[in-house]
């Protein structure tokens, strides 16, 4: 492939990009901020550019940056990660018309699946199960009240440009609901410039499941499984699994028919990730992320395939490698996210690392950025490094990650990494009886003194 590919991002994904690009033997370039200069992803990568100062929205989200790093170095192709621009509708037009390739979805796929009502209205036309809810934004206290009472308490109100749980408030009967939508939209207002809300009924005891899809834009699309993505603090993933233990294949070959049927309908281009609630037995969409998600290893493990080189060839016009009956799974993989943080109060713990030591041996995985002597800036996400197992079977899975746990040092700064050896001596962690609430409430018994 005669391209160069730009990497707008940085740490362990832009690392993940420049591996599949050295592999492909494809050229790479990585842009970096100031604070950001002795990162690995720039030592790593074939070529380097500054695109400006620590702040996020002078380099890694400046558009004109990026675009300007691209016309210096050449690079006819960005690859975008997740986070920063990866789901900004706005910046891939601005990619295509300067006739450089996005590998990712269209500017109007992004546009549709990220607008939460949209993205509803636009899963239900498709066949795709929905959660019952409003039918668009819910526009005053009085309607949102009439919503709760037409499908009975609790429910929950959303941010329809939501992300990363902010701009959600549950209201449990009619005395909360004016205290959680104004809420809602208040936060929804700070977070997102648009406090427009929307209603949903509320379930009680679901899991987070999410199915991996891939299209080429061409009219074929596939599922990749599903990963259950319950483990979560502040609607935030800290554990994923795959296959999930909850899932039989009847019900995977089900759901998973229905998403990678949607993907090819709408000729969506490049990975994407379906979520749902599931509860006894019934899947409900939340929303589509149009990008790769942080947790595409775990699919990687059990499929034996590689997604960002998937994504660099469909998004250089060529079908898909592979058909649904090449997807076969090969047993189980858990990540756990690594985040230089602070327990139990989960704060950020940016500073330098004086040693690290990643694990390794059979079926073990790790993605990180780190290295002796790397300052952590305190300027981005605190995510530090994925440990990823890969078993024949769940218990395999969960010994391997124990021992992985064990053997994983990073000295100088504090870590997540007690969180998950307390997580593993549960028993509701070894038979996989989890729910979205299970952490929230562990934790709040005090699960880590």
């Amino acid at each position: 492939m005669t391209h160069k590919i730009l990497i707008a991002n940085r740490g362990e994904i832009a690392l993940r990009v420049i591996r599949a690009c050295r592999e492909m033997g494809i050229p790479s370039v990585a842009v970096h901020s100031t604070a950001d200069a002795d990162a690995m992803h720039v030592r790593m990568a074939d070529e380097t550019i500054c695109i400006g100062p620590a702040p996020s929205p002078d380099s890694y989200l400046s558009i004109p940056a990026i675009i300007s790093a691209c016309e210096v170095t050449g690079a006819t192709m960005i690859h975008p990660g997740y986070g920063f621009l990866s789901e900004n509708a706005r910046f891939v037009q601005i990619v295509e018309d300067h006739d450089i390739t996005f590998i990712g979805p269209s500017a109007e796929h992004i546009r549709t699946m990220g607008d939460k009502i949209t993205a509803k209205e636009t899963a239900a036309a498709l066949g795709i199960p929905v959660v019952p809810g409003s039918e668009g934004g819910v526009a005053s206290v009085e309607e949102a009240k009439e919503i709760g009472a037409s499908f009975g308490y609790p429910v929950i109100v959303k941010a329809t440009a939501g992300g990363g749980g902010r701009g959600m408030k549950v209201a449990r009967d009619e005395d909360e609901m004016a205290r959680a939508y104004q809420t809602a939209r208040a936060e929804a207002k700070a977070a997102f410039g648009n406090d427009e809300v929307y209603i949903e009924k509320y379930l009680q005891r679901p899991r987070h499941i999410e199915i991996q899809v891939f299209g080429d834009g061409q009219g074929n699309g596939v599922h990749l499984g599903e990963r259950d993505c319950s483990l979560q603090r502040r609607h935030q993933k800290v554990f994923e699994e795959a296959p999930g233990p909850s899932i039989s294949p009847e019900e995977r070959a089900h759901i998973g028919g229905i998403c990678a049927n949607a993907v090819a309908k709408m000729g969506y281009r490049g990975a994407g990730t379906i979520e749902f609630l599931y509860e006894d037995g019934e899947f409900f969409f939340i929303e589509m992320n149009t990008r790769l998600q942080v947790e595409h290893p775990v699919t990687e493990g059990i499929f034996g395939v590689d997604l960002v080189r998937e994504q660099i060839l469909v998004a250089a016009g060529q079908p898909l490698s592979f058909t649904q009956d090449d997807l076969q799974i090969n047993g189980h993989a858990i990540e756990v996210r690594i985040n230089a943080e602070k327990l139990p109060e989960f704060r950020p713990s940016p500073g330098t690392i004086s040693h690290f030591h990643a694990p390794g041996g059979l079926g073990v995985r790790m993605d990180s950025a780190l290295y002796d002597g790397y300052r952590i800036p305190p300027y981005y996400d605190s995510l530090i490094g994925k440990l990823i197992v890969h078993g024949r079977d769940r218990p395999e899975a969960l010994a391997r990650l124990n021992r992985a746990l064990g053997e994983l040092i990073v000295d100088g700064v504090d870590t997540t990494v007690p969180l998950f050896h307390a997580l593993l001596r549960e028993k509701d962690i070894h038979t996989g009886e989890y729910n979205i609430h299970w952490l929230e409430k562990w934790l709040e018994a005090g699960g880590l003194e």
